[in-house]
């Protein structure tokens, strides 16, 4: 016989930096794509079109918050106290719970793999994915950022990066990079949001409801 108990599988740091890091990467999107393709305002004084430069700001607002949130995210995975360190990040190098977990996504095995990591093994890929992704993106958005100033943390950053640059190309080709993650980052929220759902509605456990409870559901035999 079995029961359905509601078990801790979030901490509260590893909720916040989701939700953070959720809101920087839309906004930073949003902003970012009106920046690469700005519309004009026709109506009113010039003096008072400042639009640009208000996205501008709040795009490189969100983006020092999002490097904040990444080297957060990384220091959780070597010193939380919950379940969530840099091991469940290998939960992909179990060979046969990764195919397992490839033939339940197929609908070929009714059961997903049983794991004792925190990320099934496609997960666990994919969000390594997601930290290389944040990390191109601040890295190239410091260089970015830092060719306009001349003092400051952001001129210190770009100066530190400025090999980085030349051996990518130059600001053109690293603005060019900087576009095209922009875009792996939408294909991710898509990929993301819909298998989240899904994962739920086959399994069961809660996992949408469970990066705002907490807690998702497992079966117990008694």
């Amino acid at each position: 016989m079995e029961k359905i108990t509601s078990v801790r599988e979030w901490s509260v740091a590893i909720r916040i930096n989701h939700w953070a890091m959720a809101l920087s990467i839309f906004i930073l999107i949003v902003t970012g794509l009106y920046i690469a393709s700005p519309f004009t305002l026709a109506k009113g004084e010039t003096v008072s079109k400042f639009f640009m430069g208000n996205v501008r700001y709040a795009h490189i607002l969100f983006g020092v918050i999002l490097l904040f949130l990444f080297i957060w995210r990384v220091y959780l995975a070597f010193f939380s106290r919950f379940h969530a360190d840099w091991k469940d990040f290998l939960a992909w190098t179990n060979i046969k719970n990764f195919i397992h977990q490839i033939k339940f996504y197929l609908l070929i095995t009714k059961e997903g793999p049983e794991y004792k990591t925190l990320y099934g093994p496609l997960q666990s890929l994919a969000y390594i994915g997601l930290l290389f992704m944040v990390f191109v993106i601040c890295v190239t958005g410091l260089i970015l950022m830092g060719a306009g100033y001349h003092t400051g943390f952001t001129y210190v950053a770009a100066t530190i990066l400025r090999p980085v640059e030349n051996l990518l190309g130059g600001l053109a080709m690293i603005r060019y990079i900087h576009h095209i993650f922009t875009w792996f980052f939408i294909l991710f929220i898509v990929v993301h949001i819909y298998m989240a759902f899904w994962y739920d509605a086959v399994l069961k456990k809660g996992t949408v409801s469970s990066m705002i409870s907490g807690n998702i559901f497992k079966r117990v035999k008694e």
